[in-house]
């Protein structure tokens, strides 16, 4: 099951990432990785999690963005946890795409065995009531 961390510009999502970030790296027996837009949290995360930049990769849409995380778990098979910031800004503020993409995500991860969290910048209102079949919100 993927995980959702909701709300608006400055309600705390971020920091709030960054404290399951961190207790993720603790708690793993293989590699955690957080993917974010830019380069912020270079500071904010232990320096054993695989931090990524999708601007430097030159992710954008949600068919990129799930394609890039195939990808980062191909590249490592120990990968137990998988963070990503940002999502809206990434993927783009199409809801209905978005629950297009965090389907194809979770039925990719259930298979894989990863555990997901994705921040969006929504309330749970505004998202498609068939995300959360398969979405909790923390």
């Amino acid at each position: 099951m993927i995980s959702l961390i909701l709300g608006h510009k400055g309600s705390g999502k971020t920091k709030h990432l960054i404290e399951l970030v961190n207790s993720a790296m603790e708690q793993s027996d293989g590699c955690v990785v957080c993917v974010e837009k830019e380069p912020h949290l270079t500071y904010d995360v232990n320096y054993r999690v695989r931090l990524i930049d999708t601007d430097h990769f030159g992710v954008c849409g949600y068919d990129q963005l799930f394609g890039f995380l195939c990808g980062v778990c191909a590249g490592n098979h120990d990968i137990t946890d998988l963070l990503i910031d940002a999502t809206l800004r990434i993927g783009g503020r199409d809801y209905d795409q978005l629950a297009d993409f965090l389907a194809r995500v979770d039925k990719f991860c259930a298979q894989a065995g990863k555990n997901v969290v994705f921040t969006v910048s929504a309330d749970r209102e505004e998202l498609p009531e068939r995300i959360f079949d398969f979405c909790e919100i923390l």
